[in-house]
């Protein structure tokens, strides 16, 4: 591979000396920057409490301006000139300084911090930091322009690059404190400032060589990307993001921690369920935590909450699936989990829907046990999806069009947007249902039948492990619009018919239970029994038996039930089986909540969630719910207006930084997960993307769940303290919105970095927006783990980082005793 000369930082003389003429020139720029600025009314911002991150970022101007070559820097980036270090990343800018030069502007820096220290507690807000030595004048003498004269020249917007014209834009960016971003080599992690009218923007421009050649090697021409698309991400790369963090105006809907709940509650309180806190903070200790490799009987498929060997083994009973049931260490692991040997970089979609890597899932035993059904078969280096199921061996589009056409008010992606699919196999259904333009949430136990929620995930379809056992699932109330099983083995009529009352809580009013197996079409014994329990069961909780319809092709039937959408029928039984729930009972709790045989109302109040069905898709994407009317948001402002400034701020955001900015190919990303969303705004901006987005909302935070399935989006609720209920190298993108700051008093940062490297995919991105000292913290164990830093940004006290993960993993292993059986 090609490689860029090394062009070294000579600081003994600049580009070229200027003419007297243009020095006249520039003075006089000064004199009226001056002038503008005296007269100017606004007053610079204080900053007293420098970040850790703007500290380290002062030094380095510093060691800089002691650098007195400088880098011409018209266009804002750097030239192709700039230096690669050992076959780095180009667009770096590397400064080559001997040992004399260092002590010689750290001896400048300690002079010139005693004398501005003054001017610091006025100016220091406002102050832009130059490029490798530039004053902001386009003039590189040792970096010796008069401080005061620099100052006003930055403080006034007064930059001037090379060709000696001005930077119109930055006096109308003078009123806003500086931002930062860096890019870091992974190798070399040095750094380069470059000057962007009032933001300093720094980002890496294209893949880490070293990285490429290991990508080379593990990939076909399947999942490899091509040359064109190497390209395409680096033009993507070399952009610079205009919105990186809003402007002032939009940045009061930045932050959540300068936010209240108000009259939002959280998943905690109504579970009562929250444990003790655990006093940790940001400490050097983690962020230098000497990682080592997951030692397990799982091994590559290690998932901490559901591998706890040690509390399973001591279960007095498994009747109900405790065995499969979330089991937490009280310790979570800070070790990393292993890639399974020859793993590959996962194909595209919509191409992995129909065939994987086998050596990314390397399981064969639900090939033998179903591969006659058309679930998945192994063929050669790859295992293939022909698109059956045990309800649709001919093909799940199919076994689709048969329950519309059964039912045509289920209307796939207009009035059922969002379903629950329980029991999901290796999730067919879902996967062809994006063709409906239908979200289906499916899950299913572990092991059950072996990694078949890991095919669905490696396949691009949305799943997550789960069972219905003695735990209420964790979902708000009255969310899907329709609930699926098929052959989902779940024993419905049992215990007073706990398990279906369950689905019951999750099911709109006025939804549908689709139940396709063999008591509604077969004539045997067991099967005529069971569907005798089932009739019974569902007339007493008013569920309407809408049809029974058999699919001749496939030789199956479903019947199609839905949920009463009054309570007119509740009122008229003569008896009371099963129960209403006690008027204390909070339907929305649902994390680590034990089932209970009773049903809640319908809420019948116009006002109140779950008395109307949502508009139809895609409309009621962007409407605002109407039971938002009388509370108010989570950002302080009247929770429509609330929710529509969200909405807008994440479009914004997703539009001109994330597809723009931050050099991630987004055709080569499926799997989004959102650590910490509120209204799901980010995810619906990915809304025209070939993408799916897990919207995850912390259980200590506002439970604004809801509002993300009236949407017509989904997601779970969960403790970031915990280990999520995922297969290990889920998700291609993890996006964490004031996530890490707002858990760091419960629980350590280095078990959520370890988690979310679980998850995540080699060469997979982290996009973290926080405090500044949070994005430092979680930048310094990104390093750690090895990972590429991609961009990191600062302003005003807030953050924006983006992280790449690589394939490494270290050589020590650390023995997880609870996972060994």
């Amino acid at each position: 591979m090609a490689m860029a000369k090394y062009s070294r930082v000579d600081g003994r003389k600049s580009s070229s000396y200027c003419s007297t003429a243009v020095i006249v020139v520039f003075v006089a720029f000064c004199l009226v920057g001056i002038w503008m600025f005296m007269s100017s009314s606004v007053v610079p911002l204080e900053n007293s409490d420098l970040s850790s991150q703007e500290t380290r970022n002062e030094a380095k101007q510093t060691l800089q301006e002691g650098v007195s070559k400088q880098f011409d820097d018209t266009s804002g980036d750097i030239s192709e000139d700039a230096t690669r270090e050992g076959g780095t990343m180009p667009g770096k800018v590397s400064l080559n300084t001997d040992e004399e030069s260092r002590k010689s502007v750290e001896e400048n820096q300690e002079e010139n911090h005693g004398n501005d220290s003054s001017d610091e507690k006025t100016d220091s807000g406002n102050e832009q930091k130059t490029v490798d030595g530039d004053d902001g004048s386009g003039n590189g003498k040792d970096g010796e322009m008069d401080s005061r004269e620099g100052e006003s020249n930055l403080e006034s917007g007064q930059a001037e690059n090379e060709g000696g014209e001005m930077n119109n834009n930055v006096q109308a960016e003078s009123e806003e404190n500086s931002g930062e971003i860096r890019s870091e080599s992974a190798e070399g992690g040095k750094n380069n400032d470059e000057e962007v009218s009032e933001d300093i923007i720094k980002h890496v421009d294209k893949e880490d060589i070293s990285t490429e050649e290991n990508n080379e090697k593990n990939q076909d021409e399947n999942s490899e990307p091509s040359a064109v698309e190497n390209s395409a991400e680096s033009e993507e790369n070399n952009q610079t993001s205009n919105e990186i963090l809003p402007t002032a105006a939009q940045s009061e809907i930045l932050t959540e921690s300068t936010t209240q709940n108000g009259a939002w509650s959280t998943q905690a309180e109504e579970s009562q369920n929250e444990k003790k806190s655990q006093q940790a903070s940001i400490s050097n200790e983690e962020n230098d935590h000497q990682w080592k490799v997951c030692k397990s009987t799982a091994g590559p498929d290690y998932i901490p909450c559901l591998d706890n060997w040690q509390v399973i083994r001591k279960l007095p009973s498994t009747k109900h699936y405790e065995h499969r049931e979330r089991h937490c260490p009280s310790e979570p692991p800070t070790c990393l989990v292993p890639l399974p040997e020859g793993y590959k970089r996962s194909i595209k979609w919509p191409k992995s829907r129909d065939k994987i890597w086998y050596y990314n899932v390397p399981h064969t035993k639900l090939a033998e046990v179903k591969g006659h059904q058309n679930w998945v078969k192994v063929t050669g280096e790859y295992l293939t999806f022909p698109g059956g199921g045990t309800q649709f061996k001919n093909g799940a589009l199919h076994y689709i069009d048969f329950l519309q056409q059964s039912v045509p008010d289920i209307a796939w992606g207009k009035r059922s947007r969002v379903i629950l699919d329980v029991g999901c196999g290796v999730a067919s259904f879902g996967g062809y249902l994006f063709e409906r333009d239908v979200l289906a949430m499916s899950f299913a136990p572990k092991d059950e039948h072996e990694a078949q929620v890991q095919f669905a995930l490696e396949r691009g379809i949305p799943a997550i492990l789960n069972v219905m056992g003695t735990k209420r699932l964790p979902f708000p109330s009255s969310v899907f619009d329709v609930v699926h099983c098929a052959r989902c083995r779940v024993p419905w009529h049992v215990e007073g018919g706990k398990l279906l009352l369950e689905l019951n809580r999750v099911l709109r009013p006025g939804g549908y239970f689709i139940w396709s197996a063999t008591p509604v079409y077969q004539k045997l014994p067991e099967d005529v029994g069971i569907w005798q329990e089932m009739s019974r069961l569902t007339k007493s909780m008013c569920w309407d038996l809408v049809t029974v319809k058999k699919d001749r092709l496939n030789a199956v039937g479903a019947a199609i039930y839905q949920k009463p959408s009054s309570n007119d029928c509740y009122n008229k039984r003569s008896k009371n089986v099963p129960p209403l729930c006690e008027e204390s009972d909070d339907p929305n709790a649902a994390w680590n909540v034990s089932l209970q045989a009773c049903m809640h109302k319908v809420p019948e109040d116009s006002t109140e969630r779950g008395s109307r069905w949502p508009a139809q898709w895609p409309e009621r994407l962007e409407q605002t719910p109407y039971w938002l009317n009388s509370q108010i948001g989570i950002y302080g402002k009247a929770a429509q207006e609330d929710f529509t400034a969200d909405y807008n701020h994440w479009k914004t955001v997703v539009s001109e930084s994330y597809l723009k900015g931050m050099g991630i190919d987004w055709s080569s990303v499926r799997n989004v997960m959102d650590m910490k969303a509120v209204y799901g705004g980010f995810a619906a901006a990915l809304k025209d993307l070939k993408v799916w987005v897990m919207n995850v909302v912390p259980i200590d935070a506002a439970d604004t769940l809801p509002v993300i399935y009236e949407r017509g989006l989904f997601g779970i609720h969960h403790d970031w303290c915990e280990s999520f209920n995922t297969y290990p190298r889920a998700y291609d993108v993890l996006h964490a919105d004031h996530l890490f700051s707002s858990i760091q008093n419960r629980c350590k940062l280095v078990t959520v970095i370890a988690e979310v490297d679980r998850i995540l995919r080699p060469e997979g991105k982290l996009i973290v927006r926080d405090k500044t000292e949070t994005i430092s913290a979680v930048e310094s164990m990104a390093k750690s783990l090895q990972w590429e830093i991609r961009m990191i940004y600062s302003k005003d006290g807030e953050g924006l980082l983006c992280v790449r993960k690589k394939f490494w993993r270290p050589t020590v292993e650390e023995p997880i005793k609870a996972a060994i059986v």
